[in-house]
């Protein structure tokens, strides 16, 4: 896999770990040439790796957040492990030493999100080498982490929302906000940044939002879903009663944490229900209706990385032993 960088000629045999990137020479005298970094083969070096993985993640539309995160735990797992290791060399105990390291040898012990994000860079790593040809097997593909598993959330029964639903049509804002969640799971962010002009109700019957992000980070959580035909009713009363100019809700997510708490408090509802609680609630009940895990997590608008954890989450919701 030929990449085409900026880089001076020193790095032409052995790019060094994270060179960095050159500032667009201008032409004449003195510019950087642009050489190509020789491919990655069996035989290269975990150092020799920083630059081509880096590209691949740009190119697989990561998040700024996580490239820096990942070369960073590439960083540190070159030094722990020797930057001269070749790739062939690579196997299950050089990442389990290096995990065992940072949890056990360390004096601040990390905690367990940023032990699960070092194994699902390892992970990630390991699946790009190996889809490369550059590893004849994942050596990452079996390793889980033994972590305490977080208490999973109570759920509404089936007539618990309908009390909600129920107690929500009070509330033209509230029932909007229900029938959405409900509907489509959006995070509350999502939620908050939906616009006026993403909504679309020319079809009555098949209304529908759209999911939108600034900037490139996130273009690849961006969809389209669909909505149950009365929400297209209960949309045009709310912009009629509201008379929103840009975004669907303008207001604070306080504010509709509490429209959402006085419609729970409406239907008598003890358990404690959040605009999480009923994105869950979408999820399990699309693990219930057949929808495959990656089609799921596509809806959810999750990145490879978060869906590690959700998943195991959500398939205990919706399948409890």
């Amino acid at each position: 896999m030929s990449q085409i960088r900026e880089v001076h000629h020193e790095t032409l045999e052995q790019p060094s770990l994270f060179v960095p990137e050159a500032k667009p020479a201008r032409s004449g005298a003195g510019s950087v040439p642009v050489i190509a970094i020789p491919a990655l083969t069996p035989d290269a070096t975990l150092d020799a790796c920083a630059l081509p993985y880096a590209e691949y993640l740009r190119r697989t539309n990561h998040s700024a957040y996580t490239i820096t995160c990942f070369l960073s735990d590439l960083r540190m797992f070159t030094e722990f492990t020797g930057s001269s290791t070749n790739l062939r060399q690579l196997t299950r105990t050089h990442l389990t030493a290096w995990l065992d390291h940072l949890k056990w040898d360390r004096g601040t012990k990390p905690a367990p999100k940023t032990m699960a994000r070092r194994l699902t860079f390892l992970k990630n790593l390991c699946g790009w080498l190996t889809d490369e040809g550059l590893l004849s097997s994942d050596p990452a593909a079996n390793i889980a982490l033994s972590r305490p598993t977080p208490p999973l959330p109570e759920l509404l029964f089936d007539n618990e929302i309908e009390r909600l639903l129920q107690a929500a049509a009070e509330d033209v804002r509230c029932h909007l906000l229900v029938l959405l969640l409900l509907s489509t799971g959006l995070k509350k962010e999502e939620v908050m940044g939906l616009q006026l002009q993403h909504v679309d109700i020319s079809d009555s019957e098949h209304p529908a939002i759209e999911v939108h992000f600034p900037g490139q980070a996130k273009r690849r959580r961006e969809r389209r879903m669909e909505l149950p035909s009365k929400w297209a009713g209960v949309y045009q009363s709310y912009v009629q009663r509201y008379r929103p100019r840009e975004y669907v809700f303008e207001c604070t997510d306080r504010n509709l944490n509490y429209v959402l708490a006085a419609a729970v408090k409406r239907a008598r509802i003890e358990k404690r229900v959040t605009l999480q609680l009923l994105r869950d609630i979408f999820a399990v009940e699309q693990l219930r209706m057949g929808i495959s895990l990656e089609a799921l997590r596509e809806k959810l608008g999750l990145s490879e990385e978060a869906w590690y954890e959700t998943a195991d989450k959500y398939r205990r919701l919706a399948f409890p032993i």
